[in-house]
């Protein structure tokens, strides 16, 4: 199955095969619901029925000349499946409603009228203390409500993690990766050259990147920032968890601070995610410092750019 929002009779038919529709039920409407990056996403309308389908196709949806593996879904939907143990979890997260592990297809309860978080990164936006609050107990609930039992290469996650380590802690840091930073703001290129050429740097990046690759205990959404954020009239809900794996939880509370920087939040409030989230025993102070930091670096001067209202001069002095 190819999912094609211009072929509503092909959906309908794959719909009913799937018995989320009943014959005669048929898709009427279907419109992308949001800028996704990754995967083929749709939402879809058959009567008073309405959901969210999306595809994982052997690409990034946004960049189709980069490969990435399918099964990306099939690791998400076995997130999905573990954290609905969690009443918090369930609460803060749409349902699974079906997995076609042959064509890699989610279907997923829509959440009505919401946006992102990437309306965070425009002047003078502020993400709200509730907002704070949920975010740090979805971490305290999935850090330390779910660890890893037993070897599992499913949400080992291994393909994706070696592409997400490629743009994390390699590309940005290339001298030559084809990417002229000008087209995204004029002189962003000059101001990386100086961390492109530092070997120090690189090796640091290096070292951080042998930590993100490690196989450890704890589950990781993996992808922790405003885009997987949904604010919907229920509240904010987290999607997305495609990059998830077992991991060093240091690296998805690393990836809620560098963007909450980015979007200018004030210091004290981005310190108080503290407040609400639970830090699990053992956690690393500085192994969070270091994956804060690439974050920043990595999308200020890497491929995955944000939305951001940034000078160069604040850029300049973030990095």
């Amino acid at each position: 199955m190819h999912l094609d929002k211009n072929n509503l009779e092909d959906i309908s038919t794959y719909l009913q095969s799937l018995r989320i529709l009943e014959a005669g039920e048929i898709v009427s409407y279907a419109e992308k619901p949001g800028e996704g990056n990754m995967n083929y996403t749709l939402r879809l309308k058959a009567g008073d029925k309405s959901f969210i389908i999306k595809q994982a196709r052997p690409y990034v949806e946004k960049y189709p000349q980069i490969a990435a593996p399918q099964q990306r879904a099939l690791a998400e939907a076995g997130f999905y499946n573990q954290v609905k143990k969690s009443s918090l979890l369930k609460r803060l997260m749409p349902e699974l409603l079906a997995a076609d592990e042959a064509n890699f297809i989610l279907l997923l309860q829509d959440l009505g009228n919401a946006t992102d978080g990437s309306f965070l990164y425009e002047p003078g936006k502020k993400l709200d203390q509730t907002a704070m609050e949920d975010l740090g107990l979805f971490l305290t609930a999935l850090h330390g409500g779910f660890k890893k039992e037993k070897e599992d290469e499913l949400m080992a996650n291994r393909e994706l993690r070696l592409l997400n380590h490629e743009h994390i802690f390699v590309y940005p840091l290339q001298l030559e990766n084809g990417f002229d930073l000008d087209t995204v703001q004029p002189g962003l290129q000059a101001i990386s050259i100086p961390f492109k050429k530092s070997e120090a740097l690189k090796q640091k990046a290096a070292e951080l990147g042998k930590k993100y690759l490690e196989d450890a205990d704890t589950l990781l959404h993996g992808d922790f920032y405003p885009g997987s954020w949904l604010f919907t009239q229920e509240g904010i809900k987290i999607i997305d968890p495609e990059f998830c794996f077992y991991g060093h939880p240091e690296f998805d509370v690393a990836v809620l601070k560098a963007h909450l920087m980015m979007a200018e939040q004030q210091d004290e409030f981005i310190s108080s995610v503290f407040t609400y989230y639970n830090k699990p025993f053992g956690f690393n102070e500085k192994l969070f410092d270091a994956f804060t930091g690439m974050e920043i670096i990595r999308r200020l001067i890497g491929l995955a750019q944000l939305p951001l209202s940034l000078t160069i001069e604040q850029k300049t002095t973030l990095l």
